[in-house]
C-alpha cells in the first residue's frame, strides 16, 4: 500500500449452487457507496455461475470469474478463498473483503471496512455485524435492509463508524471480513488441509494471532445473511466436520467446534475415544 493513499478494495465471494443468493448479493452492489476495484467470484465445481454473473451483475460492477475444482465430493472452501485472494491481489487490491454468497452487503459495508482499515492500520482482521434474516424475509433490497438489522448476539456490534478491538480470536468468522493484503500474505491464507465444511476459519484466526493480529469489529459494516435450511447440529456435514476437527486438533492441540461434536455425540453418531484422544464415527445413521 502506498503511503498516504487508501488501498484499492476487492470483494471475494466463493460459490457453489446458491444461485438466488448470489443474484441478490450482486444486485445489492448497485447501491454500494463505494465501488470495488474488482469482485472476484470463485465458482467451485459450478459451470453455471458465469451465465448468472453476466445476467445479474450491475452495470459497472467489475466481476472477475474464477473456477476451481475440488476433485471430489467436498467443496474446496479454503483453496477457493486463497484463489480469490490471489486474483484480487494480482489486480492491485490492497484490502480484501471476503463475503459469503449467503450475505447481502449493506450499502456502507465496503466504505466502512475501508475507513476502518485506513484509520486502524495493519495487523487486524476486520469483521462487521451480521444479521440472520428470517425465513419469509419480505425484501432483499439493500436500501431497505438496514431497518431489519439485528446483529447476531454472540459477536460484538459497535455503534456505526466505531471500531472495537479484541484478542478473542475464536470469535472471528469468515462470512464477512476484511484484511489488508500484506497481512493476508503474512498469515498465509486459509490452510488447505481443511476440506469442506468446518474449522478452517478458526484455524485462520489462530494463524493470524500467531502473526500478532487482533480482531477489529467494525460498527455499521452490516451484512445480511439470507435464510436457508440448516440442521443443528449440521449432520449433513458430519464427515467434513469430523475430518476437519482432527486436522485442527493436530495443528493446535485442542478440539474445535465442540458444540457440534457434542451434539453429534448426543445423537450417537460419534464417540470420544479417550485412549486415542480422538472423536470417531460410530457408524450409526443420522436420525
Amino acid at each position: 500500500m502506498t503511503e498516504g493513499l487508501d488501498p484499492a478494495v476487492a470483494v471475494i465471494t466463493i460459490v457453489s449452487g446458491r444461485h438466488a443468493h448470489l443474484r441478490r448479493q450482486l444486485e445489492a452492489f448497485a447501491h454500494s457507496t463505494l465501488a470495488p476495484l474488482v469482485h472476484v467470484v470463485v465458482a467451485m465445481d459450478d459451470p453455471h455461475i458465469g451465465g448468472l454473473v453476466d445476467d445479474c451483475a450491475p452495470h459497472g460492477h467489475p466481476v472477475s470469474l474464477v473456477h476451481v475444482s475440488g476433485g471430489g465430493d467436498t467443496l474446496p472452501l479454503a483453496e477457493a478463498r486463497n484463489t480469490g485472494a490471489a486474483e484480487a491481489i494480482s489486480r492491485g487490491a490492497g484490502l480484501l473483503v471476503f463475503l459469503d454468497v449467503d450475505c447481502i452487503p449493506d450499502s456502507a459495508l465496503l466504505a466502512r471496512y475501508l475507513r476502518a482499515a485506513t484509520d486502524a492500520g495493519p495487523r487486524l482482521l476486520f469483521c462487521g455485524p451480521v444479521t440472520y434474516l428470517p425465513e419469509g424475509q419480505p425484501t432483499f433490497d439493500a436500501r431497505e435492509l438496514r431497518r431489519f438489522a439485528a446483529p447476531h448476539p454472540a459477536r460484538p456490534a459497535p455503534r456505526d463508524d466505531s471500531v472495537e478491538f479484541s484478542s478473542a480470536m475464536t470469535l472471528f468468522w469468515s462470512l464477512s471480513f476484511a484484511v489488508l493484503a500484506p497481512d493476508w500474505e503474512d498469515i498465509g491464507g486459509f490452510h488447505t488441509g481443511y476440506e469442506g465444511y468446518g474449522g478452517e476459519d478458526t484455524d485462520f484466526a489462530l494463524c493470524a494471532r500467531s502473526k500478532r493480529c487482533r480482531n477489529a469489529w467494525v460498527g455499521g459494516a452490516h451484512a445480511y445473511h439470507q435464510h436457508h435450511p440448516v440442521s443443528d447440529p449440521p449432520v449433513e456435514h458430519l464427515r467434513d466436520i469430523l475430518r476437519n476437527a482432527r486436522v485442527f486438533h493436530r495443528r493446535w492441540g485442542f478440539w474445535p467446534m465442540e458444540g457440534w461434536l457434542n451434539g453429534f455425540a448426543d445423537l450417537g453418531l460419534i464417540a470420544y475415544d479417550a485412549a486415542d484422544d480422538a472423536w470417531k464415527a460410530t457408524g450409526r445413521v443420522s436420525p
